[in-house]
């Protein structure tokens, strides 16, 4: 009686162990899930440097197209070390909320888009071919990745949003 106990209480360790990493995925806002993850972490450090923490810490929901370190290793040697410092503050905030759309849009509802408007104020391109996702010129590499407040696609590359017309 005493091994069925033992092995009742083992089976139900391993169950909780193996459920409780996607209940507290989802109990993480988008910042700690991307903190979470351990690949984003230049993305975490640029929204830090834009005061964005807050808002991506806020109620959403919010979709993020989250790219990876090796998106950010892809630029130009030196244009993150510039963007980084406080006097491109703005040019930062307008490059990370290009990647932000209001609202949670999952995988399921991306594809069926040909575009959708970001928190930065441009309007994002959405393309499947082969059955990949590619948003503007980045590839979707991963989705629905849950957040307590919104939902994250990684990406493979930064995107840049349209220059804004001189008046």
């Amino acid at each position: 009686m005493k091994k069925m106990y033992g092995l009742m209480f083992a089976l139900a360790l391993i169950m909780t162990m193996a459920v409780s990493p996607a209940i507290s995925a989802q109990d993480k806002d988008i910042v700690d899930t991307a903190i979470g993850a351990g690949s984003f972490e230049t993305l975490v450090t640029a929204v830090k440097a834009a005061g964005l923490v807050e808002t991506l810490k806020g109620p959403g929901p919010f979709t993020v197209f989250a790219p990876t370190d090796e998106a950010f290793a892809k630029l130009p040697k030196g244009t993150l070390d510039d963007l980084l410092k406080p006097e491109n503050k703005e040019k930062l905030v307008s490059i990370l909320t290009y990647h932000v759309v209001p609202g949670k849009v999952m995988a399921a509802d991306v594809v069926k888009l040909k575009k959708a408007k970001t928190v930065q104020g441009s309007e994002i391109s959405i393309k499947v071919k082969d059955k990949k996702v590619m948003v503007d010129k980045a590839k979707v590499v991963t989705t629905d990745v849950g957040a307590s407040n919104g939902v994250i696609h990684v990406i493979d590359t930064v995107m840049m949003p349209p220059a804004k017309a001189k008046k």
